[in-house]
């Protein structure tokens, strides 16, 4: 066994990132205070190739030193745009038709285990502030919500780790590759 090199990676450029087919998938940060969790995100969005990333309220915006420092670039190859509340972003989602799925424990949430996606539907995940979670009135306007199963003491994931599980499971059950 060997490390692929990165010349073996086949990467492609921000501008051939930006010209190729996304998933048709948003990613709304509401009120994240970590920087570096943002730029976490933007990392991972730019890995599963998502269309966009809201940025809403205290969530830091390139070109926020933190968050250029987790995203390694990936803040000029991923759509993103900044607005004042989480509200304003889910009004604009709802309507351009997206579905509007929340990430969070709640009474009504499903096991991510059990979710099933379509693959035609436009599809925005909110993801809450590291403590409170997806904002109260936000919850109201959710589709649906999905819970990560967990089965440790702390029942709780930073939300870049969340971020990760949900594409890579939203990938995984939509795309055939």
């Amino acid at each position: 066994m060997r490390k692929i090199l990165n010349e073996e990676l086949g990467r492609i450029s921000v501008d051939e990132f930006r010209k190729q087919e996304k998933l048709n998938v948003i990613i709304v940060l509401d009120n994240i205070r970590s920087a570096h969790n943002a730029g976490s995100v933007f990392r991972t969005a730019d890995a599963f190739a998502v269309r966009a990333i809201h940025c809403c309220g205290i969530t830091a915006v390139p070109p926020n030193r933190d968050l250029l420092k987790a995203s390694l670039g990936s803040q000029d190859s991923i759509e993103w745009k900044y607005f004042q509340t989480t509200m304003d972003s889910i009004m604009e989602l709802k309507r351009e038709g997206f579905k509007i799925i929340g990430v969070e424990q709640i009474d009504k949430s499903i096991s991510l285990s059990s979710f099933q996606f379509n693959k035609n539907d436009s599809v925005a995940f909110v993801f809450g502030n590291e403590v409170h979670g997806v904002s109260n009135e936000i919850l109201n306007e959710l589709d649906a919500a999905i819970e990560i199963p967990q089965f440790g003491t702390k029942h709780s994931f930073n939300v870049s780790i969340s971020a990760g599980i949900i594409l890579w499971d939203y990938f995984a059950k939509t795309q055939s590759v």
